[in-house]
């Protein structure tokens, strides 16, 4: 039924086939920064926090008695944390992107979205009702054309969508973005789930990194499936548009809440972070210092990218990486314009496993 769709994607060299993770090479493709998701204690703890309850799974919505203690627990440790007034757990990053931008924008409001945004982001674009202008990726000179010469509807809202560290690029948004969108009384809407738990002197991700008070127009999201360990998702906002979210994001509203045992667990990860974060921020500056030593840039984030000229070319890279006991990410087109290696800076793999990866890199 789909043969000559497959045939074309096969052609093209963008047949994707899941991947299970090979225990035997060393893990620096996957997003679990902090090494949390080996961490059987959080495992435990989350199921005692769980075993608590006289039930473990939420069982409907959150509108239908499916909000639980646990989600409202974190909620809280996570307003109160990042200094926000008011958050949501969701089900998945994508679920969130999806409910956040479908409500948020409406009839006469713009979206200006980075141009690298999140995929979940651009799927929700398209089923906005208002206008939605993309900008230059990270180039806050785009974005001011474009928010001086785009109009907005009567009693309309203009929305800025970003990301804290883009997940392909690895680079973080810039601050005159932010403060663009402040200057334009624009939301703003920034996708933490590659900057939660990975940096900021709190490890709380953009926001503290620059040291910004969140206000009545910044909406935080983040994923619970990179840096905490889980999986899941959370939206932090002020009560205003929380309460917005509760009554016009379907995301929210037509699907079972989130898994009690994911928010616990993710609840657990939260709190060795808040607990071992000096540990943690000196792992971190350990493994980049090594990057930059190896490669004579020092990296924003925990992503480092490494463009390949070709599909094929790629693909053989990745072989060839795993035959030496390193599993690294092999990202091709429409995910990216160019084909590339995507390197994670892992805090269990020691600076010394980077140190022999860049030398391999070095001699393909």
């Amino acid at each position: 039924m789909y043969e000559k769709e497959l045939a074309a994607i096969g052609r093209s060299g963008r047949f994707r086939e899941p991947i299970m993770a090979d225990p035997k090479t060393i893990d620096m493709a996957s997003n679990d920064y902090l090494g949390l998701a080996h961490r059987k204690k959080l495992f435990e703890r989350a199921c005692k926090r769980v075993g608590k309850y006289p039930w473990h799974a939420p069982k409907a919505s959150l509108f239908l008695g499916g909000y639980h203690p646990i989600h409202r627990d974190f909620e809280t440790a996570l307003r109160e944390a990042n200094g926000f007034e008011a958050g949501i757990v969701v089900g998945s990053g994508f679920l969130a992107n999806l409910g956040l931008i479908e409500a948020l924008v409406r009839r006469n409001d713009v979206l200006f979205v980075d141009e690298s945004y999140h995929a979940s982001g651009m799927v929700a674009a398209k089923l906005v009702q208002g206008k939605v202008v993309p900008f230059r990726h990270n180039d806050p000179e785009d974005l001011s054309e474009k928010l001086s010469r785009t109009p907005v509807g009567k009693r309309g809202r203009r929305l800025v969508a970003v990301e804290g560290v883009y997940s392909m690029e690895g680079d973080v948004v810039k601050r005159e973005i932010l403060e663009l969108a402040d200057e334009s009384d624009a939301v703003t809407i920034v996708d933490e789930a590659h900057s939660g738990g990975t940096m900021g002197p709190r490890l709380l991700g953009v926001f503290d990194h620059y040291g910004i008070v969140p206000g009545p127009r910044h909406v935080k999201m983040g994923t619970l499936g990179k840096a905490y360990g889980s999986y899941g998702a959370y939206i932090l906002a002020s009560e205003e548009i929380v309460a917005f979210l509760h009554n016009r994001a379907k995301p929210l509203i037509y699907t079972t809440a989130p898994s009690l045992f994911d928010i616990a667990l993710a609840q657990e990860g939260f709190e060795h972070i808040a607990k071992k974060r000096e540990l943690l921020k000196r792992r971190i500056a350990r493994r980049k210092a090594v990057v930059e030593e190896m490669t004579g840039r020092y990296p924003e984030s925990m992503i480092v990218p490494f463009p390949v000229e070709d599909i094929p070319t790629l693909m053989r890279y990745r072989r060839r990486l795993a035959e030496s006991g390193f599993d690294v990410g092999a990202i091709r087109p429409p995910t990216v314009e160019r084909p590339m290696l995507r390197i994670i800076l892992r805090t269990p793999v020691k600076p010394k496993a980077y140190r022999r990866l860049f030398r391999a890199l070095g001699d393909l």
